[in-house]
């Protein structure tokens, strides 16, 4: 119940944000450019509160988040006082009108900025990419890459986590070549960083991952990640799951489960997993006692399916610093680096959204509001640094949507207005009538795409 309350709240708040960023764009360069505006909406459908400013301006936050709305003084909309033909928007310039349009995207673009640089002053503390296996005959064994090795950068991208690694591996798919991974032999007790003793591996590909829903690009390659080996002994126990009912306790050390020896946490997890819902024989040790206890998984939906869990957490581990990364900017580099980012991503969202035309990239990777809510809360529960992270993507991606040129979304203005512009005459009132109809018909196909790929998931 508290889960699902924090991540109705995550899904608000970051909603809440991206529109209301989103349409403080248009207003403020509607009023900038003389526009009288009449309302200004966060949400859809009934009013929750309102109030008026000194302009005469109706400020409504509604009871569905899923958008909002800058309503404007517009003669096709309804009749227009003539003490207000000034302010009406069909009577400002082209370049005005598409000044207003463009700047809802461009303030969804300002808010990823913003995340991504308070993001990277707070700081993430990362697990340093080193390769642990390297599956045999695969990609990245072909091209002779071995476990031990940290991958410092894909391409020209630098690399300093997990994370990034695979956002840049992203923009291969569908590629027919070589994907230039940049490496250094690393040792937990080895303190230099620099770019010395590194070498290139090149990685063949061949339509690489064209047409994968959910593609796991460092799984293609052969490489698995590098984890720190965690003993098998229980930590916190959340009361009520599996593990508690079963009488487990804090500092249980995980022996074997069903006569089969077990490593270490990983291990231990691997085999709760494969067993959802099935009774397990596990022995343990307590007090320097070794006792067996019936344990039985419950039942989750995971990435791979149906997987078992039973609701404890390893005991707190000290390991070396070198094995983790602490990346974090001064102020002015953390901005220099976040509008690289913010670049890199607009980037990658636009190739994705072509690859995805040409069919080369699933559709079945679009999501919808139950992805964006359980992501949300997801990363609202990691820290503040995953959700920032999460919202600056989001933010981008209805930036980069907003802008396709589609009839009803800001692009598809920006098209009507960029064509008046060129012709010195607005396109046909009949012309932009049938051009809603086909962007409300695609807008509508793409909806119903996401939310059946959010059922399909759940």
């Amino acid at each position: 119940m508290i889960e699902l309350l924090q991540t109705i709240i995550a899904m608000i708040v970051a909603l809440g944000l991206l529109v209301t960023f989103h349409e403080f764009g248009h207003f403020w360069v509607a009023r900038r450019c003389g526009v009288k505006v009449l309302r200004f909406s966060v949400g859809f459908g009934k009013p929750l509160f309102s109030w008026y400013d000194r302009y005469g301006t109706e400020f409504v936050i509604a009871a569905f988040p899923l958008g909002g709305y800058v309503k404007m003084l517009d003669a096709r909309e309804g009749p227009v006082a003539e003490s207000d033909h000034s302010f009406e928007f069909t009577q400002k310039s082209v370049l005005q009108r598409i000044a207003i349009v463009v700047a809802g995207p461009v303030a969804n673009f300002i808010l990823a900025i913003i995340a991504f640089w308070l993001m990277l002053m707070i700081g993430i503390k990362a697990l340093v990419p080193v390769i642990g296996d390297v599956k045999p005959e695969s990609p990245a064994a072909t091209a002779n890459i071995n476990s031990g090795y940290e991958i410092v950068a894909v391409g020209d991208t630098q690399t300093p986590s997990w994370y990034d690694i695979n956002i840049a591996l992203l923009s291969y798919i569908g590629e027919t070549g070589k994907v230039q991974l940049t490496l250094r032999l690393f040792s937990e007790s080895d303190t230099f960083q620099s770019e010395q003793h590194t070498f290139q591996r090149e990685v063949s590909i061949n339509n690489w991952l064209a047409g994968v829903e959910q593609p796991k690009p460092l799984m293609a390659l052969g490489i698995s990640e590098f984890y720190p080996e965690i003993p098998a002994i229980l930590g916190e126990l959340m009361q009520g799951y599996p593990a508690a009912k079963a009488g487990m306790k804090s500092g249980d050390e995980i022996l074997s489960v069903n006569d089969k020896p077990v490593v270490d946490w990983s291990d231990w997890v691997q085999k709760v997993k494969k067993h959802p819902n099935q009774s397990l024989q596990v022995e343990i040790r307590r007090n320097d006692i070794r006792q067996v206890l019936t344990v039985t998984p419950g039942v989750k939906e995971g990435e791979a399916g149906t997987i078992g869990f039973i609701g404890a957490s390893p005991q707190a581990v000290s390991f070396s610093d070198n094995i983790f990364r602490d990346i974090s900017y001064a102020p002015h580099d953390a901005l220099i680096v976040a509008l690289s980012k913010t670049w890199s991503m607009t980037a990658l969202t636009l190739s994705s959204i072509k690859k995805m035309i040409e069919g080369v990239v699933s559709v079945k990777n679009l999501s919808g509001p139950i992805t964006i809510a359980k992501v949300a809360g997801d990363t609202a529960r990691s820290g503040i640094e995953s959700f920032l992270n999460f919202l600056a993507i989001l933010s981008i991606s209805l930036g980069v949507l907003n802008l396709l040129p589609i009839p009803v979304l800001d692009g598809g203005h920006l098209v009507y207005y960029l064509i008046e512009w060129v012709k010195g005459s607005p396109v046909s009132q009949k012309t932009q009538e049938f051009g809603s109809r086909i962007g409300i018909a695609l807008i509508i196909m793409m909806m119903f795409i996401a939310f059946y790929n959010d059922l399909s998931r759940l």
